[in-house]
């Protein structure tokens, strides 16, 4: 299939900070996804929190599973527009790979550790992953990908900088740092603000699917939600018997379709307004043409703000943060107080370096961290000591 005039083209690409050959039987964004999905960090996503802590139950999606389900929406976006398909994929494989153990939990204390040091963002621990921290190969630290592969994970939720930008606050200070210009005064391309869409798509209503399975909320609670009731309101007359694993299922996967369809149809009226002739093009309208309608948008808030009160704040989801707090917490406390007790290359990477620099290693360590083994090092380095510590002050 013909690519678009305003998609990115491999053929194209601003290239690779460290110059490689080009590769014989894929094209360079195809070995972009390859290169992420070969990764640790990728690995690592089987076992961080989506919304459950993995031990809670087999089903519940994961960082893993989130991230191959907006790749699956996002490539079929794509195709449908004329975009990069496997640029898309990439972006959307990549997008949670800053995230720390035990999901929003873990970088909230995170960030709050590290607010003397510079704070902790997952978007900029994202980029660090793919420009520094994985060591896979023989020539350059981190993965060497595409610029347009980089500028689409740094920007996809919109510009950082400039009269457009998203959220006012600084760059990330690894964005920041980063010597090749990506622009971060635009919005990304088409293909990144379609991976961005397609997380919206997928963890609104896979959230849905996993409240639903956990039994924290019923579907007559959530049949108020405007979206939620017109498409059960299709499916109940054809399928009067249906029961409630066939219809949760059904009910999800109509939503999605919805969702998708109005992204698209949004987006070819936008394009059709705007014209671009190019990607460049695209990226300096000044406005993301990859959106959702005003209808389907008024849906979006009020799912959010539905899952935010009865899922998010959910007594058994709080809990889990709080104990994830702890954990983060004083793992953090310890490694920062005493680095030697971080394995033996970690460890290393902190000498000579003053306590911002030591702080920054301990984040790195602790944000590629999964939920298991942070529980576990925490009962080890931890609970363990102040065991011990209480049984010293009895034996005394």
């Amino acid at each position: 299939m013909a690519l678009a005039p305003y998609a990115c083209n491999p053929a194209a690409t601003r290239g690779r900070r460290h110059p490689e050959p080009a590769p014989a039987e894929r094209s360079e964004f195809q070995r972009d996804r390859d290169r992420i999905i070969h990764s640790v960090a990728f690995r690592r996503l089987k076992h961080k929190t989506q919304v459950f802590i993995e031990h809670e139950g087999d089903h519940f999606r994961t960082r893993l599973t989130h991230s191959l389900e907006v790749a699956q929406i996002a490539r079929s976006i794509a195709r449908s527009l004329g975009l990069d398909e496997d640029l898309a994929e990439a972006l959307a494989l990549a997008h949670d790979l800053g995230h720390t153990c035990f999901g929003h939990a873990g970088e909230d204390v995170l960030h709050e550790e590290m607010l003397p040091y510079g704070g902790f963002d997952h978007n900029d621990q994202t980029f660090r992953i793919l420009t520094r921290l994985e060591r896979r190969y023989a020539e350059f630290d981190g993965l060497n990908l595409t610029w347009e592969t980089l500028e689409g994970t740094v920007k996809h939720n919109g510009p950082l900088s400039g009269p457009l930008k998203v959220k006012q606050k600084p760059v990330p200070p690894t964005i920041a740092a980063y010597d090749a210009d990506l622009w971060l005064d635009s919005f990304a391309s088409a293909e990144a603000q379609v991976a961005a869409l397609s997380d919206d798509i997928a963890y609104n209503n896979h959230d849905i699917d996993d409240g639903l399975r956990a039994g924290l909320f019923r579907l007559d609670e959530i049949e108020h939600l405007d979206l939620i009731r017109d498409v059960l309101s299709d499916i109940r007359p054809r399928y009067p018997a249906l029961e409630p694993v066939r219809l949760h299922g059904e009910l999800v996967r109509q939503m999605i379709g919805r969702m998708v369809n109005d992204v698209l149809a949004e987006t070819r009226k936008a394009l059709r307004e705007t014209q671009p002739q190019s990607a460049d093009e695209l990226r300096r309208l000044g406005r993301p043409v990859v959106a959702f309608s005003p209808a389907l948008l008024a849906y979006d808030r009020e799912l959010k703000g539905f899952l935010h009160q009865r899922m998010y704040r959910h007594d058994r989801v709080r809990l889990a943060r709080e104990e994830a707090h702890a954990v983060v917490r004083d793992l953090f406390r310890l490694f920062l107080a005493e680095p030697d007790r971080l394995p033996a290359e970690w460890a290393e990477a902190t000498r000579g370096l003053d306590e911002t620099g030591r702080a920054r290693v301990v984040a790195d360590y602790i944000a590629g961290m999964t939920d298991r083994y942070a529980f576990s090092e925490h009962a080890r380095l931890v609970k363990n000591r102040s065991i011990e510590n209480e049984s010293l002050q009895l034996f005394l």
